[in-house]
């Protein structure tokens, strides 16, 4: 039997290339683009002032060691925190994604783009105190803009045909993948430094997806993606000071990413890198709940005046959702934290039918006590319609359909309601921006004074003003 094997280096996978030309030959894009790109950030910003109020995440926060000082840390904002790019990424992506409340994007993988922006704050504020200090120009917001466009479009390109939740893989390894391309080149790297930043993520082990599913669903799953953007950041640093690259890192047969976890499936790329995912880009307006239940969720407020007082005659609750929402979000059995309560469309409806509310508090120990809600959770029959699930998949449409109908025991029953389209989706981006916004203000307001927050808002709702402004500048408004 042959041992031979081949003495030299393979040229870098397609893959790691494509990725390394865009985000150095990023040919602009519109407006639009980065107008949406500003609403991600203040919407991200906001959750993660939000997620503040709760010790379970306040907890993870700050320095390893207490008491340590970093020249030059970059900030996190609602607090006064100044950490190394790594921990910084880790602290701003944990808060943003705490609350499950952060944009989304849906097709063969699921995923939550702003998680990025663990890493790309975090690197962009460091960099620029950093050169502020020896005399030099600080990063523009205009660059983390850019640098927002560019990792929802990796990470939302290779979610489009390429299911890793399939073969048991969590979404955020294409957070890591992501971060690590751009902010290599915010550190000023070339293109065979991000292949290399790129080749690392992907030959990294990667996460399990056990801690988003039952029976061991928990808080890791909030903190997963500014894990993974702090891994990305970390793999970018290393780039730059010469470490080395895994080129065939997907291809190498037996030991590669495609052999060893993909089931020897290579990725589909569907369409060239540009802007299309942050124009498509999914906000979680109405409520802080997994973005396959959002739709389900308006139904059953609607449907609230109607059956709040009639809730003890309650026969079933009949859901038609789509194929993906089944997979991820019906659960039936105890909920043992709010992580599991979350990410459970039984649990979500119910609330909402009761309460004609779904908050962020509504998933604690103490909401959760209240019996009726697993009473209502018992009595829902969720259901496969094969239209929506058609239509979740369609570039043209990628719908989050739920259709809810009532049933009492004697006899009556509530009109089936249907929603296609939860607020944050493009469809309804017009109607949704202004609600957005005022998200924004709430969380301001609920974490600093008057004057605080009328200057965060005066310099994040001016484009042209926010692009030109320094990064330290803008996030130095952010600091408790």
């Amino acid at each position: 039997m042959s041992t031979h094997l081949p003495g030299t280096r393979p040229d870098p996978d397609k893959v790691l290339v494509d990725i390394a030309d865009y985000v150095l030959n990023f040919q602009g894009a519109p407006r639009s683009s980065f107008e949406t790109a500003r609403y991600c950030l203040i919407d991200a910003l906001g959750c993660g002032l939000d997620a503040l109020n709760y010790p379970a995440c306040t907890k993870l926060l700050g320095p390893i060691i207490p008491g340590t000082v970093v020249p030059n840390g970059a900030r996190v904002p609602g607090t006064g925190f100044a950490l190394d790019p790594v921990l910084a990424a880790f602290n701003i992506g944990t808060l943003i994604r705490w609350l499950d409340f952060n944009d989304t994007w849906l097709a063969a993988e699921w995923g939550h783009p702003s998680d990025n922006l663990g890493g790309i704050l975090a690197t962009a504020d460091w960099l620029s105190r950093t050169r502020v200090a020896s005399g030099q120009a600080p990063l523009q917001m205009q660059q983390v803009l850019e640098a927002m466009i560019k990792a929802y479009e990796i990470q939302g390109v290779l979610a489009l045909e390429n299911s890793f939740n399939r073969v048991g893989l969590d979404h955020v390894v294409l957070v890591k993948v992501a971060t690590a391309a751009v902010c290599t080149w915010l550190m000023g790297g070339g293109r065979e430094q991000i292949i290399n930043a790129v080749s690392q993520a992907f030959v990294d082990g990667q996460p399990l997806r056990a801690y988003r599913h039952t029976p061991n669903t928990g808080s890791r799953k909030s903190w997963a993606g500014g894990d993974a953007s702090a891994r990305g950041v970390l793999l970018a640093l290393f780039s730059i000071k010469g470490e080395m690259g895994y080129p065939s890192v997907l291809t190498a047969r037996t030991w590669g990413f495609y052999d060893v976890l993909f089931g020897g499936q290579g990725f589909s790329v569907p369409r060239p890198y540009a802007n299309y995912v942050i124009e498509n880009v999914l906000f979680k307006i109405s409520f802080p709940a997994e973005f396959h239940a959002q739709t389900a969720v308006e139904c059953a407020v609607r449907l609230h005046a109607q059956v709040s007082g009639r809730l003890a005659a309650i026969d079933r609750i009949v859901i038609r959702t789509h194929e993906s929402a089944l997979r991820i979000i019906d659960k039936r059995g105890p909920l043992h934290n709010p992580a599991d309560r979350d990410h459970c469309l039984q649990y979500m409806v119910a609330f909402a039918l009761i309460n004609g509310r779904l908050t962020a508090e509504a998933y604690e120990d103490e909401a959760a006590a209240d019996p009726r809600i697993d009473a209502l959770r018992a009595r829902i029959e969720v259901i496969e319609e094969t239209a929506f699930s058609k239509d979740y998949l369609d570039p043209e449409k990628r719908s989050i359909a739920n259709a809810m109908q009532v049933f009492f025991a004697d006899g009556s029953r509530t009109a089936e309601l249907v929603s296609e389209y939860p607020l944050g989706h493009r469809r309804r981006r017009v109607e949704g921006i202004p609600v957005l916004i005022e998200k924004f203000r709430n969380h301001l307001a609920r974490r600093f004074p008057v004057g605080q927050q009328e200057a965060i808002l005066k310099s994040s709702l001016d484009l042209e003003g926010l692009g030109t402004l320094p990064v330290n500048d803008y996030l130095g408004q952010y600091v408790a």
